[in-house]
């Protein structure tokens, strides 16, 4: 984990909504760092002391079980801000999820004393705050109506379908990591990617699994 700087061009190019007093404030004010492949961002029931900004790299966000299974919940992506980090700091609550790089990722970290500060007399953050809320609150949606309505076959195409949009459509991910987000066993999942694989939606490979958009 290193710490780097950004400047406010850098911030705009990462985040165009932000005006040039926010970027400018943000490049004094924020914490710039890099996280390897693997490393933990922040753990459940860890308190925040800075909200974040990823600018770039992928970072994944899922729920621990109190048996240790995982739930996959979204990825945060180049010009997003993790929700929780904004809530959590905001109300200095601890958070309810894990977060892990999953490859290179460079963030901003906005200590809490800022928040409201940021909230009363920048509106672009205000609204990029609210923003943000509300595409979680819509992603979270469609993973519940995913838990709720539908059955693991129609579960995994669309995580997978989902991967694709995120990933590419190659996709590297093993049949026990898919089963860890789906909170289901390598065996059922092996069960239904073959299946699958026979009406033709995905092509099975040694490493990885090819999406194809069927």
């Amino acid at each position: 984990m290193n710490t780097t700087s950004f400047t406010p061009d850098e911030i705009i190019q990462y985040f165009p909504q932000f005006d040039v007093d926010l970027a400018e404030f943000l490049s004094q004010i924020g914490e710039s760092r890099t996280f390897d492949d693997g490393d933990i961002v922040m753990k459940t029931g860890q308190f925040f002391k800075s909200a974040v900004l990823i600018v770039k790299g992928r970072v994944k966000l899922y729920r621990e079980g109190d048996d240790g299974e995982e739930f996959f919940m979204y990825y945060l992506e180049p010009g997003n801000a993790c929700a929780l980090s904004m809530i959590c700091t905001a109300r200095n609550q601890s958070s309810s999820v894990m977060a892990v790089a999953i490859e290179e990722t460079e963030a901003i970290l906005i200590p809490i004393q800022y928040m409201d500060r940021l909230m009363t007399n920048y509106k672009s953050w205000y609204y990029f705050v609210i923003e943000t809320y509300r595409n979680r609150f819509e992603e979270l949606l469609s993973v519940i109506d995913n838990i709720a309505f539908k059955n693991m076959d129609e579960r995994l195409e669309w995580y997978l379908k989902r991967q694709s949009q995120k990933l590419g459509t190659t996709i590297h991910l093993t049949h026990q990591q898919i089963a860890n987000d789906l909170n289901s066993s390598r065996e059922v999942i092996s069960r239904l990617l073959k299946k699958m694989e026979q009406d033709g939606q995905i092509d099975l490979h040694r490493n990885h699994i090819s999406w194809k958009g069927i």
